[in-house]
């Protein structure tokens, strides 16, 4: 596991799980270059059916969560990735 700081934001990654204050993302990795965000998700990775049992995640943020880092930590990412069966 790597852990690093971001302008008082911690970031734990493990593997394609990356840990931002209190949430858990499934598969998505975000990292800050300059004013852009950078999303990464690795589209062979399957986590399940959705409740409905309509679709498979692929990778979630499980929620809104903050852009990492202190100057953008006011903007919020809600992100779902999925895929029908």
């Amino acid at each position: 596991m790597v852990v690093y700081k971001i302008d008082n934001n911690t970031i734990e990654t493990k593997g394609y799980e990356q840990r931002v204050g209190g949430w858990t993302m499934k598969n998505v990795q975000m990292e800050v270059k300059g004013n852009n965000l950078i999303i990464t998700v690795d589209l062979t990775q399957d986590h399940g059916p959705s409740k409905s049992g309509k679709t498979i995640a692929v990778a979630s943020t499980l929620g809104n969560v903050n852009v990492p880092g202190e100057e953008f930590s006011h903007i919020k990412v809600g992100l779902n990735v999925y895929k029908y069966e």
